[in-house]
């Protein structure tokens, strides 16, 4: 298991609602309900500070929309 699907699955573990949104090789992500505090948390700490091509890596691993 890679370091970002590791991520990624923490993150949907502590109940992340964040869906990724691939288009033309272009990744983004898309929050539409709140989340627990906790993935809030987590998100903030270990996914928002990578580098772009280390999240999106992590963003690849989310329910797409």
């Amino acid at each position: 298991m890679t370091e970002a699907r590791r991520l990624a699955e923490e993150y949907l573990r502590l109940g992340g609602r964040r869906k990724s949104k691939i288009d033309d090789n272009i990744v983004n992500t898309r929050l539409w309900e709140d989340e627990p505090p906790e993935a809030d948390k987590f998100w903030t700490e270990h996914i928002q500070p990578l580098g772009e091509e280390r999240r999106r890596q992590v963003e690849i691993f989310l329910p797409s929309i």
